[in-house]
């Protein structure tokens, strides 16, 4: 199978000349033009210059990087993508070098959400070899052709299933904070792994969780005994789109609940003010058998699932458009049933429904075609805070953290720190080149899967190469842990990579690598030289009028 290289969207703006027009082209251009070696260097001088401002940051003992900004206080940040896109260089030749490992980054963090130091370091690599070889007289078109036969392997996942393993790959994201590792494995344990989850600035210095969703107040817990959960059997259930917020409202389902002995259960976009203290307070002094709940979601999503609902009770949903129904006119027949419900402060279970088991049959079918997306709340990520800058650069680190669990439980992990990579390599002595130059391609590729291991172990602070050649001659899952500085299992340690993060970043460094090496020129505007407006005339002094 034939991988796809992603051609970047800054080449729209360069213009490539064939190799065997460049002899002839020796006439004075409008436009700056460089040929071969000359351009090649210049370009690889701003791909090395951004590389490095972006591989310091990789691995746990990775270094932040400070970038001005054009306005507000100064950012700090240890995300890939973010250094990579905060560099601008002035030599026009390094710059477009620089924006092309900018737009490898961009790929990357748009197609999996984290990996772009990775995309980066080796794209570097994948360059600076694939010159030199070049200068030496090997071919580029060939080269290529061996780079993409070793994009063609396929790496071997494993599926992520456990909260342990979605924590694991959280927090190894978030460069090993393990509270940002917990908080979101929570948050997907509680929503499902395909929910909305979303990160925004907290009001307090601690990381916080919020499920919406569950009872809308403790004071409907009575029986202590049963923990901090309101249970009742063979209960009404009144379903309504629209906040409740008047007292009126809602007394004809209490009297049709009372006639009948039934508890209700209140299932609501909200229920406030009046209408919650009336419920609240008649729970407490007359035990009225009441619970008001919060609707999961916002939007459409929310009045599907009150849709659901209502096929799972035999109910109609109050406030639903195209119905006149209303809470003041509320029947019997209106109100849904529930063999058992459960209520806790994280969310509700309706069981023993008593709707139509045909209508609940074909609602079943529609939601497994749809499972995709289909989730069961929205979760909402509070980073702590004790300054701006800091919790812009937490920030950063929960939103990689939750594009690569998100990322893991779409294809799976593999082994963290690189080791992914390194083990790739042995692999790829099976490989058969149709000439010498398609070796090279492989050659350097296989050096290449080298460099991500590496990287982290000289920003922790010791000798990369070393500790390389230690983890080929281990055990296939042995791997060095950074953070320790130790070598371990990496699996039962919990150091994994989203499988889908660690091909996105080889396939789009590998494409960029390809294209730098078939780039014999490289066309760039002639900055334009700015005339002196020279001085006008001084009114009244006869100098007429500037045109």
């Amino acid at each position: 199978m034939t991988q796809t290289l992603r051609l970047p969207t800054v080449f729209r703006q360069i213009r490539l000349v064939p190799m065997v027009l460049a002899p002839h082209l020796t006439w004075a251009y409008a436009k700056d033009v460089k040929f071969g070696a000359d351009a090649q260097a210049l370009m690889l001088q701003g791909i090395d210059l951004l590389a490095d401002a972006v591989a310091i940051t990789m691995g746990p003992k990775g270094r932040t990087v400070i970038t001005e900004q054009s306005w507000g206080s100064s950012k700090v940040t240890k995300d890939g993508v973010t250094v990579a896109k905060s560099i601008d260089l002035k030599d026009k030749y390094k710059n477009i070098g620089g924006k092309l490992v900018q737009d490898v980054a961009n790929n990357t963090n748009e197609e999996a959400g984290d990996g772009t130091t990775t995309a980066t370091v080796l794209v570097c690599s994948m360059a600076k070899e694939g010159f030199e070889k070049i200068s030496k007289g090997a071919t580029p078109v060939e080269i290529t052709r061996g780079v993409m036969l070793v994009v063609d392997a396929v790496l071997q996942s494993k599926p992520v299933t456990t909260p342990e393993e979605t924590a694991q790959v959280a927090t190894i994201s978030a460069n090993g904070d393990k509270e940002i590792g917990n908080i979101i494995s929570d948050a997907m344990k509680k929503v499902g792994r395909k929910a909305v989850i979303t990160v925004k600035d907290g009001e307090t210095l601690n990381d916080e969780l919020e499920i919406i969703e569950g009872y809308i107040s403790p004071y409907f817990i009575i029986n202590i005994s049963k923990g901090q959960k309101c249970e009742f059997q063979d209960a009404y259930v009144l379903l309504s789109e629209k906040k409740i917020s008047s007292v009126q409202s809602i007394v004809p389902a209490l009297e049709i609940a009372e006639d009948h002995r039934k508890p209700l259960v209140i299932i609501a976009e909200d229920v406030d003010r009046e209408a919650l203290s009336t419920l609240v307070l008649n729970r407490l002094k007359v035990g009225l058998q009441v619970v008001a709940v919060k609707a999961p979601g916002f939007g459409d999503y929310r009045k599907n699932q009150l849709k659901d609902m209502a096929i799972a009770t035999g109910g109609a949903v109050f406030g639903e458009e195209g119905l006149t129904l209303t809470l003041e006119d509320v029947q019997p027949h209106d109100l849904g049933k529930g063999g058992e419900v459960i209520v806790t402060k994280d969310g509700a279970m309706l069981l023993k429904g008593k709707g139509d088991k045909a209508q609940i049959e074909k609602c079943i079918q529609e939601i497994i075609e749809q499972l995709d997306v289909t989730t069961n709340g929205v979760a909402v990520l509070k980073v702590g805070r004790t300054s701006d800058v800091e919790v812009n650069e937490k920030k950063d680190r929960v939103t990689d953290a939750l594009n690569a669990t998100r990322a893991a439980v779409e294809e799976g992990v593999v082994l963290g720190g690189g080791c992914a990579l390194l083990r790739c390599i042995p692999a790829l002595d099976s490989l058969t080149p149709a000439n010498e130059d398609q070796k090279i391609g492989i050659e350097i590729v296989k050096r290449t899967l080298k460099i991500p291991a590496m990287t982290i172990a000289k920003n922790a602070g010791v000798e990369g190469s070393l500790i390389v050649e230690k983890i080929m001659q281990s055990s296939s899952e042995v791997g060095y842990d950074a953070m320790v500085g130790d070598f371990v299992n990496m699996v039962e340690k919990g150091i994994i990579d989203p499988t889908k993060v660690v091909k996105t970043a080889l396939l789009d460094a590998a494409g960029m690598a390809s294209l730098l090496a078939t780039a014999e020129v490289v066309v760039t505007e002639i900055p334009k030289e700015e005339k002196d407006p020279g001085v006008g005339a001084m009114g009244g002094m006869g100098g007429g009028w500037i045109t």
